[in-house]
């Protein structure tokens, strides 16, 4: 009978202990997937900033060496990421697939000019940066026109800081959230245990050494949740980086090592205040309090 009952005990005893790693890792791996999107949220707006192009378009009468002479020093300027030429005879076929039909059958020339598309670099990727550079580049006799959407930049500077802000917002809100979780799951762990608590300080042990038991297990239980949310956070990182190379997760290692480091150490700060608190309060509670 007293066999049975232990086994009972201790299934229960792990059954407590796994929903408190399980609810400890899960919260850790949500926090952490929000602490990647916070130190990677300049590399998305830069990765977007990069995909804006600055078109130069070229006179018929311009020169091969000024053409190659202007695609140099624009592939070579510090507010640039590429610079590529596109002939007419480029631009007409890449025209022609985007509207599914051969447009030069219908009008009988090629009305398209030479062009030097720039990408430029993000810290470049400004209404006003942008307007001193078509200035600068336009002002070479051979240049027909420098074209850039400029309604597409005021709006994706405007969305970026837009986002960047309640990116912010959502961390301390999910970091308050978290926070309140896992103290939940661990004084709901300890409430289970008061009895043995009170029974403990009625026969004389001191409170440091009711709590200690306590703050240790918890610390090891959130050492567990956290190795467990940093597992699947590293699988989460390498599947976005095969998928979106061009975010270069792994290119910055310092970052993913502050972050695992964040994660772990979170999970044990946030286990060991939730902990001391827990005990602490059923430790002052009178023993009719311990019922209600």
């Amino acid at each position: 009978m007293s066999t049975s009952f232990e086994r009972f005990q201790k299934r229960k005893l792990i059954s407590s202990y796994f929903s408190v790693v399980l609810s400890i890792g899960l919260v850790l791996f949500l926090l952490g997937i929000l602490g990647l999107l916070v130190l990677n949220t300049k590399k998305l707006a830069d990765h977007f900033k990069e995909q804006i192009t600055i078109s130069v378009f070229l006179k018929d009468n311009a020169k091969e060496v000024e053409v190659d002479q202007l695609q140099k020093s624009l592939a070579m300027a510090e507010y640039t990421k590429k610079a590529t030429y596109v002939s007419k005879e480029q631009a007409a076929e890449q025209h022609s697939e985007e509207i599914g039909e051969n447009f030069l059958d219908f009008l009988g020339y090629n009305p398209l000019k030479n062009s030097i598309d720039v990408q430029l670099k993000a810290d470049y990727v400004s209404t006003e940066k942008i307007a001193e550079i078509a200035e600068e580049i336009s002002s070479r006799d051979y240049i027909e026109e420098v074209s850039y959407d400029k309604p597409l930049i005021t709006l994706l500077n405007d969305n970026v800081k837009k986002i960047s802000f309640w990116i912010l917002v959502a961390s301390g809100i999910f970091t308050f959230i978290a926070v309140l979780l896992i103290n939940s799951s661990i004084r709901l762990s300890i409430y289970s245990k008061r009895f043995i608590i009170k029974t403990m300080q009625m026969v004389g042990a001191t409170k440091t050494f009711i709590r200690r038991p306590f703050i240790w297990t918890n610390i090891k239980l959130g050492v567990l949740g956290a190795v467990l949310a940093l597992i699947a956070l590293g699988f989460v990182i390498y599947y976005v980086d095969i998928n979106f190379p061009e975010l270069n997760l792994f290119q910055d290692p310092t970052i993913l090592i502050f972050l695992f480091g964040s994660v772990f150490f979170l999970g044990v700060l946030i286990s060991f205040i939730s902990t001391f608190f827990a005990t602490q309060r059923f430790l002052n509670l009178r023993t009719d309090d311990l019922y209600y």
